[in-house]
């Protein structure tokens, strides 16, 4: 009975629940996250300005979700943001989950870059924030978009791969976090394509992007930018 009620859950999700947006608009969505997405060479990369970066992208697309929601009330369940499916999707995602974890810790006690001090709680409570803005423009306005743009028409595959190479792009120079992201987008462009929640993937993200930092990559992110601070 619980595996029916979490297939009709998932069928429900994947139903396009609003009118849909011209193909120009979902061009230029997509071409605006790319220019999110070069922006972050400059800004954090070359400035430095990581912080002021990333709060203003949040408060620059929060700003356009709300445009569109004001022109279509049925947009922001569409693009996944969404409750009525979100134990449906979390099962999806927790064995991916689990294993990601597993291999993280595995990983960090090869190298010998297991740091995980009380730094990494502030992170899970507010990483995933931008984890959920992450999986908003990657997934949502580029693999949703790429995959309702009826100019052309693209395989499930190749959208998930376009993607995936979109959004680990942006983690270089890090070899680690291009790895990580790129089988990352992967799942996500799959589950997402299947069962729409941005909720469920921000927020996974979030959790499994911090312990990343401090398992794999052997980087502490709260020191970088907040320790400077205080």
């Amino acid at each position: 009975m619980k595996n029916r009620l979490t297939s009709y859950l998932i069928e429900f999700s994947s139903l396009n629940l609003t009118r849909p947006a011209s193909d120009k608009v979902r061009i230029l969505e997509i071409l605006a996250v790319v220019i999110t997405a070069v922006s972050k060479f400059v800004f954090v990369d070359y400035l430095n300005w990581r912080l002021s970066f990333v709060n203003v992208t949040i408060l620059a697309w929060s700003a356009y979700l709300m445009y569109r929601y004001k022109k279509d009330k049925l947009v922001l369940t569409d693009w996944g943001f969404r409750t009525d499916n979100f134990l449906a999707v979390l099962k999806l995602v927790l064995p991916f989950s689990l294993v990601s974890i597993m291999s993280f810790v595995m990983i960090g006690y090869i190298q010998g870059t297991l740091n995980v001090t009380w730094h990494i709680l502030p992170l899970l409570i507010t990483y995933p924030i931008w984890g959920t803005v992450q999986q908003f423009l990657t997934i949502a306005l580029v693999a949703g978009n790429l995959n309702h743009i009826k100019s052309f028409k693209l395989s499930k595959p190749l959208i998930i791969l376009i993607t995936a190479i979109l959004f680990s792009v942006v983690h270089y120079p890090s070899l680690w976090l291009i790895l990580g992201t790129f089988v990352l987008a992967l799942f996500y462009g799959y589950i997402y394509l299947k069962a729409k929640n941005i909720y469920v993937l921000g927020i996974v993200h979030g959790w499994l992007g911090a312990l990343f930092y401090y398992t794999v990559v052997n980087q502490d992110p709260f020191a970088d930018i907040f320790m400077k601070y205080l």
